[in-house]
């Protein structure tokens, strides 16, 4: 597919590396250095780009009903934002975040991002060479933190019924963080592909042999180191370590309970008593159950049935309903109409 002429010119000699169609003639294009949209001629305007580079120290996101805004701020040089539907707003993100990591020299050149996953304050990017992770309100600073694969020698998922903890083991410590339920698959698939193809193995299970492997090569390299057989324990004699006065007692109750520990205790009785009158009283639980509810007898005696739906009824309000649908998207595409002329206003197009 062609580009607009007017995106050809702005390009220069950089190659977009991704594009998103934002609705009707406007579209999105990343480049390494920067992010462009395009603007297509509109009902008051003509066609125009905007320019935005990717050196940016921030990226911040907030969202409407209809809306999705992505702010990147650039320190010194101040914030610029722009505006996208929120139904594209994903496939915004990703390419704009891979721009940005890289202009930042998170990401070596040839390394991909593979997925962008938001978890309310957590922000997972998964490239083909590590792990990025950033906490927080916003989407990601220069207060991030990154795993690459070189260093991870395990990965392991504790599934729960409302998120899925994903335990990275990294240089012998575990790096822990939780994806909701409805997202633990596609992180679980996503980590699992681009870990076992950098290792170039088949399963999780063939990385972990391969990991045990080098680890234990390592622990060869290192050696055993014989320190002897220690200093003896402080203030222990041989003597007083065996003698029975020091050993510990087998039945430390025994002094305690003396002669009457085989005694039956009197509670037995008492428990027993107890056990019998809790049966009478479940009994009567039981027995009351049985009964008619007064509130249900007074119901019957109205003499009132309760209705049930008929076949018109349900047509009806099967009809009335597509109206309503039918309603809704006519005002959607009146809204989205009002809001475009609103947005071109305000840019003075």
């Amino acid at each position: 597919m062609s580009l607009p002429e007017l995106v050809q010119r702005e390009m220069g000699g950089e190659d977009p590396a991704a594009r998103v169609h934002l609705g009707g003639d406007d579209e999105l294009f990343v480049t390494p250095t920067r992010t462009l949209i395009y603007r297509g001629e509109g009902l008051l305007s003509d066609e125009s780009v905007e320019e935005y580079p990717h050196d940016a120290e921030r990226i911040a996101v907030s969202e409407s009903r209809r809306k999705a805004k992505l702010t990147l701020d650039y320190g010194l040089d101040g914030e610029r934002s722009f505006a996208v539907p929120r139904k594209r707003f994903d496939g915004v993100l990703h390419p704009v975040i891979a721009g940005v990591l890289s202009a930042a020299d998170i990401t070596d050149p040839g390394e991909t991002v593979e997925r962008t996953f938001r978890f309310s304050d957590l922000t997972l990017v998964v490239t083909s060479a590590r792990v990025v992770k950033h906490i927080g309100a916003a989407v990601w600073d220069e207060e991030y933190e990154e795993f690459p694969f070189d260093d991870v020698t395990d990965l392991t998922f504790e599934e729960g019924s409302v998120a899925t903890s994903v335990v990275l083991s990294v240089n012998g410590r575990q790096e822990r963080f939780k994806a909701p339920a409805e997202e633990a698959r596609a992180v679980r698939e996503s980590l699992t592909e681009v870990i076992t193809a950098y290792y170039g193995v088949d399963s999780l299970e063939a990385f972990r042999a391969l990991s045990a492997d080098a680890e234990g090569e390592d622990e060869e390299d290192r050696g055993e180191v014989d320190f002897g057989d220690g200093p003896d324990p402080l203030s222990a004699e041989p003597a007083e370590v065996e003698s029975p006065e020091n050993a510990t007692r087998e039945d430390p109750l025994e002094d305690v309970l003396g002669d009457d520990a085989g005694a039956e205790p009197a509670a037995t009785t008492a428990g027993g008593g107890e056990s019998a009158s809790g049966g009478q009283a479940n009994g009567g639980s039981a027995a009351a159950a049985t009964e008619p509810r007064a509130d249900e007898d007074a119901f019957e005696e109205t003499g009132f049935e309760v209705a049930e739906p008929t076949d018109d009824a349900a047509e009806e309000f099967a009809a009335l309903r597509q109206q309503v649908e039918a309603q809704n998207e006519r005002l959607d595409r009146q809204r989205e109409l009002i809001e475009r002329l609103i947005e071109e206003l305000r840019r003075g197009r």
